[in-house]
């Protein structure tokens, strides 16, 4: 199916849309009170305060998750479970465990899951459903000694030879961007394959609009905030 330029617009801006407010709307359930999880290494933890907005007692579930590109095990978490009353929270910390100094920002995935009070203790003799709810959030770990950086989409490179448009991040951050991007002049278009770019990491992927200059994308800051859109050159 072939989209009209206005249809393919529209398809980007949903897209984007979505990728911006995933892990900002407010849910009933175990609500943190952050949308990413910052472990400084100069610090060596962090801690997270984790809310249980439901009218019963819940079993916090907390559970660390490696990305497919990094499995290394970088961290702790504490305590995994714990029972926490309605309106109430709970601390949960993050400890950094590794013996190598770090060269570069690493991302990891935490989810805080709520298990309701009949799954908790269910009443003898009856059987009962509990529905959970799940925040799925980014960890990022930082380096001892390196700089903060509030724009690191600028460090990428972006080149295009044919159909195939690449991306390479030179630098220590993990860059977080949504995955549709514009190619420009013209209406061309590539869809990337996750919402991250990994330091020292290069994708490519296919695109539209070969004879494209520039690059449109829609980046978020460490936070995952909606800034402006940022369009940088590509090389061929």
């Amino acid at each position: 199916m072939i989209l009209s330029k206005g249809a393919s617009r529209l398809s980007l801006y949903l897209g984007t849309l979505a990728f911006l407010l995933c892990g900002h709307v407010l849910a009933d359930g175990m609500v943190p009170d952050t949308s990413v999880i910052i472990v400084n290494e100069a610090d060596g933890e962090a801690s997270v305060t984790v809310t249980n907005t439901d009218a019963s007692l819940a079993l916090l579930h907390v559970t660390l998750e490696d990305i497919p590109e990094d499995k290394e095990p970088l961290l702790f978490v504490t305590p995994p479970l714990a029972r926490v009353d309605p309106s109430k929270s709970q601390l949960v910390r993050f400890i950094l465990q590794t013996s190598n100094p770090l060269t570069t920002q690493r991302l990891k995935r935490v989810i805080f899951e709520g298990m309701p009070q009949d799954r908790v203790a269910p009443e003898a003799g009856h059987a009962r459903v509990g529905v959970t709810v799940r925040q799925n959030l980014p960890v990022i770990i930082h380096p001892k000694g390196l700089a903060q950086n509030r724009t690191p989409w600028t460090g990428l490179s972006w080149r295009l030879e044919k159909d195939q448009l690449s991306v390479h991040n030179p630098t220590p951050y993990v860059v977080r961007l949504a995955q549709e991007l514009l190619l420009l002049p013209g209406n061309g278009s590539a869809l990337l394959p996750r919402t991250y770019v990994l330091p020292g990491e290069t994708l490519s992927v296919t695109a539209t609009g070969s004879a494209a200059t520039t690059v449109r994308l829609q980046p978020a800051t460490v936070y995952g905030f909606a800034v402006p859109h940022y369009e940088a050159p590509i090389s061929s």
